[in-house]
């Protein structure tokens, strides 16, 4: 049953046709039982009738030409007197085709044609056995059936036109959707690579460092060899500690039961970081000014991985008698951020557009973060030689 109903939906012209085979079958038969002497329907009543059936037949192919041939054929049973007949039946049927499928122009023409039909009829087939008020009660009553094929036809215009817009919105909020989704995929790409990035090149920067200095003293201070072996050992910990959140978070979104957990960096923790940067031979001058105060969590994070990575920074490319100074400062809106070194500074091509070779991740990376809390980022060499760094980072997020 539900092939079938599928067949007659891809094939609506047969299901048409078919009506009007039936339509034609039932015309032909009154005119047959109406033919009879004195009686004679007249010539034109054959044309009308096969052409109100080819008016149902082609309603859903052609319904504005359909509803001008209904016109047509209507204006010819006025002119050649040929009475109503069952054919007339797809008056209505095209009627609520043209409301329901057709152009707006043929819409609005077939309600106006249907409201016309009935008072045309009586006026031309009037006997006059019921009077003026009975024939205008009857013609009011005949118009009832082309009007409510008009409404019915314009209601399922107006349905399909729903659903229609429905569907389309739907389409367009699961684009959306994907859009988010794949904006959503990027964010999460670019945070991972940062926090990738921070502990890695600022991890693996200090073991380098360390590493080179214990080679260099290992035979003439052993001490100071041990000393900078431990402090490999503890970065290399920390590290992997911080590997383990990462990849923890990557796969459950929260860290493995029985994992090391290490919580989020905040600006508290500039102080270790500080201590362990200057036990790798880089002197830094910290200083905090303003009154310190809880930030939110967003901010912390970020103050902390720009002083981590523009440190690291001035451990590769300052030289090896460069040091450095960190300012953190605290506004009624803010948290403002300066470091800067008296080294030899960052080649070009690392803080312009992050470098034609791809590298100067860090310094992008800077920037996404700045820019998630709503901050200003701007990092460039310094005029008397050197590196600087300077954010603001506001208290409330743009986003």
């Amino acid at each position: 049953m539900q092939r079938l109903y599928d067949f007659l939906r891809r094939h609506p012209t047969w299901v048409d046709g078919s009506w009007a085979a039936l339509l034609l079958g039932i015309s032909g038969f009154t005119l047959v039982s109406l033919w009879e002497p004195g009686k004679e329907p007249g010539v034109m009543a054959v044309p009308v009738v096969v052409g109100l059936s080819l008016v149902v037949a082609l309603r859903r192919r052609k319904p504005e030409w359909m509803l001008v041939l209904a016109a047509v054929i209507g204006f010819l049973q006025l002119v050649f007197d040929v009475e109503e007949l069952p054919a007339n039946f797809a008056m209505l049927v095209i009627i609520y085709t043209a409301a329901a499928d057709g152009a707006r122009w043929a819409s609005r023409f077939a309600l106006i044609g249907g409201l016309c039909a009935a008072p045309l009829a009586m006026m031309r087939w009037h006997t006059g056995e019921m009077g003026l008020p009975g024939s205008v009660l009857v013609a009011a009553f005949q118009i009832v059936p082309f009007a409510l094929a008009w409404v019915l036809g314009d209601s399922i215009r107006t349905r399909r036109a729903y659903l229609a817009e429905l569907e389309e919105r739907a389409d367009r909020l699961e684009r959306e959707r994907e859009a988010q989704s794949k904006v959503a995929v990027a964010a999460e790409r670019a945070r991972i690579a940062r926090e990738l990035h921070d502990v890695v090149a600022h991890n693996v920067s200090v073991m380098v460092v360390q590493a080179d200095g214990a080679a260099y003293v290992l035979d003439a201070a052993p001490d100071q060899a041990k000393k900078a072996l431990e402090t490999i050992s503890g970065t290399g910990r920390q590290a992997l500690a911080e590997m383990r959140r990462l990849l923890g978070v990557l796969r459950t979104g929260e860290p493995e039961e029985g994992s090391e957990y290490v919580p989020q960096p905040d600006v508290e923790q500039l102080d270790e970081l500080i201590e362990q940067v200057r036990t790798s031979g880089l002197p830094v001058d910290y200083k905090v000014e303003g009154t310190p105060r809880p930030l939110p969590s967003g901010v912390e994070l970020t103050a902390y991985r720009i002083v981590q990575e523009a440190l690291t920074n001035t451990r590769k490319h300052g030289g090896e008698n460069a040091g450095a100074s960190v300012r953190l400062v605290y506004f009624d809106d803010g948290l403002g951020l300066l470091v800067e070194d008296d080294g030899k500074g960052a080649p070009h091509e690392l803080y312009e557009d992050g470098g034609a070779d791809g590298r100067g991740h860090g310094l992008i990376g800077m920037r996404e973060r700045v820019g998630m809390v709503g901050g200003t980022l701007d990092a460039g060499p310094r005029p008397g030689g050197g590196f600087r760094i300077s954010a603001l980072l506001p208290l409330k997020s743009a986003h």
